[in-house]
């Protein structure tokens, strides 16, 4: 047995045991794929995937240990490398970060700013995806460090921590009624059409569970995943908009949209950090976490991923 043959089931499962697309992702022939998937099994003894004619339509039960063991041994062997590039590269390398669009945008710029000047020798590569992808990339190793508010918490393959609190803000017009109340309400907010984010980015599911929780149907004019693009529709008219903090934190000279605190509506939500449980992190990474956040410093994160707890109260 070999790691090719690893890395091929690996990715057999990764594109739905569509071995065309596994050949694709891997640069190779689907026949070379099956082959060595079949010779792996002929080794161990075992089928690891059950099969209809030629297609594979399942994992058995033996290929799910089998799955774990392989999981474990391409970590170690990514592990490794990283611990090479670590006592032999001084401090050079690429550092893979998957985030959203919104963290990318307004949170990173000055951490991955202030990293480049600490380390000049080490590149920066960002992953830009749903909550769910940054998730996904994290675990199939394409990012070392995955950042955004929904998702990460709920996968038992990453060790996640708490970044930062942030709420979501009201951005109107300055002329718009609401931009003169002193308390905005549930009701008022249904009562206009709204610009926000699209239902699996930057806390929407708050939104929608407080409009739900009183029983108040929201009208969303305009759905987004790009904070800026919900301003500009904003400014065109289509409807008052609902954006992240971060977002408005750079709009303070300006006055054509009137800003407005959200969080007594829809409460706090919370950024997250996850890295891959059992993974080897590199000085620079370990630096780049302290630098998105004081609260997070190596020695927490260090025991975190040694399992003594996977969160932290703020």
């Amino acid at each position: 047995m070999n790691l090719h043959q690893f890395r091929f089931v690996q990715e057999a499962v990764r594109r739905n045991l569509n071995l065309t697309e596994a050949a694709k992702s891997l640069h190779t022939s689907q026949p070379g794929v099956s082959k060595a998937i079949i010779e792996l099994e002929d080794e161990l003894g075992i089928e690891i995937f059950a099969r209809h004619g030629k297609r594979l339509k399942r994992v058995t039960e033996p290929g799910q240990h089998v799955l774990r063991s392989i999981e474990l041994i391409m970590r170690e062997v990514g592990n490794l490398k990283r611990i090479g590039e670590q006592f032999s590269a001084e401090d050079s390398g690429t550092l893979s970060i998957a985030t959203t669009h919104t963290q990318a945008r307004y949170v990173l710029p000055v951490p991955v700013a202030k990293l480049r000047t600490e380390y000049p020798k080490v590149n920066v590569s960002l992953h830009q995806g749903s909550p769910a992808q940054v998730a996904r990339m994290v675990i199939d190793e394409v990012a070392e460090i995955g950042i955004a508010t929904e998702s990460l918490s709920d996968y038992q393959e990453l060790v996640t921590l708490p970044c930062y609190e942030w709420q979501h803000m009201l951005v109107l017009p300055q002329a718009h009624p609401l931009a003169r109340k002193d308390r905005i309400t549930l009701e008022d907010l249904a009562a206009e059409p709204l610009v926000t984010y699209h239902p699996s980015f930057t806390g929407r599911t708050r939104i929608d569970a407080a409009f739900a929780q009183r029983k108040l149907e929201p009208r969303i004019a305009l759905e987004a995943i790009d904070s800026d693009v919900i301003k500009t529709y904003v400014r065109l008219g289509l409807g008052i908009g609902i954006v992240a903090e971060m977002a408005v934190r750079e709009d303070g000279t300006n006055t054509d949209l009137a800003v407005r605190p959200l969080g007594t509506l829809f409460g706090q939500n919370l950024a997250r950090v996850a890295f891959k449980r059992g993974a080897y992190l590199r000085n620079f990474v370990f630096r780049f976490a302290e630098l998105l956040a004081d609260r997070l410093d190596r020695n927490l994160i260090a025991k975190a991923m040694a399992g003594h707890g996977n969160d932290y109260d703020l």
